[in-house]
């Protein structure tokens, strides 16, 4: 009995450890990506050419930010969810690889000078592009996991944080979901020939995108801070009612100018 005990212990402490390992890990990853985000952005004030378009410095530069920053966010937020360590572990890892997927191929296109989504011309192409595809419905199903925890109020904290995890999660399924809408626009437009046109119009849910995809980051930042300052847990909670209600109107413009 004794013996089944201290080994239960010591697998606990063992997947403890490798969970903390995993968060540090994916903390330096996202700020590699940030860093190479930066330095994309400098190429291109260096290079010069459009910031729009299909292949421009524009987008190694917004995948390389948007990327990390939401690797380092969901290292933290992950904490706050009631979930036993080894599977948050793996969550993680797994996201965290998937990250630098996603950037490595957008990268790896725009220094080629090709269009990185939808675009099967090659057979490196192809590959890249069916690459960034299955890493984007690995993101929705970690992400859809996660998300699916904090919604049913497995999270540590207060009135404010749990909110606002539950909140941040919920914008940020939304943003998932503008994605997944958004790269099945362009590849029904680029299989049927109108490859113009996909590059074009695919993009046309980017405003509701890029509003609710950070909101799990500046959501329980707003509860964080609160705390900080010393705030009772009734004002943080308002603080952050008062954020989801301002992202709520934000989104709801988003999705106006997306399909005006």
């Amino acid at each position: 009995m004794r013996t089944g005990t201290a080994a239960e212990l010591w697998s606990a402490a063992v997947a403890r450890r490798s969970g903390h390992r995993v968060e540090l890990a994916s903390y330096r990853i996202g700020a590699v990506l940030m860093l190479a985000g930066g330095f994309h952005f400098v190429v291109w004030l260096v290079a010069g050419g459009s910031w729009e378009g299909p292949v421009s410095w524009r987008k190694p530069t917004t995948f390389g930010l948007s990327f990390g920053l939401t690797l380092i966010t969901v290292a933290w937020i992950s904490s706050y969810l009631i979930m036993r360590p080894r599977p948050r572990a793996w969550l993680l890892g797994v996201f965290a690889a998937d990250c630098v997927l996603e950037v490595a191929g957008i990268t790896v296109q725009a220094w080629r000078g090709v269009p990185s989504h939808f675009n099967t011309q090659t057979p490196i192409d192809r590959t890249i592009a069916m690459s960034l595809a299955a890493g984007g419905a690995v993101l929705v199903i970690v992400l859809g996991t996660m998300a699916v925890v904090a919604l049913r109020g497995r999270v540590r904290g207060g009135r404010d944080l749990r909110l606002a995890v539950r909140a941040g999660f919920a914008f940020l399924l939304i943003g998932l979901a503008t994605g997944v809408l958004m790269i099945a626009k362009g590849t029904v437009l680029y299989r049927t020939g109108d490859h113009q046109r996909a590059f074009d119009t695919a993009g046309s849910w980017k405003p509701v995108h890029g509003v609710t995809l950070h909101a799990i980051l500046v959501l329980p930042l707003i509860a964080e801070v609160g705390l900080l300052l010393g705030w009772s847990e009734h004002r943080r909670h308002r603080a952050v009612a008062i954020g989801t209600a301002l992202y709520v109107a934000a989104t709801l413009a988003a999705v106006w100018l997306s399909v005006h």
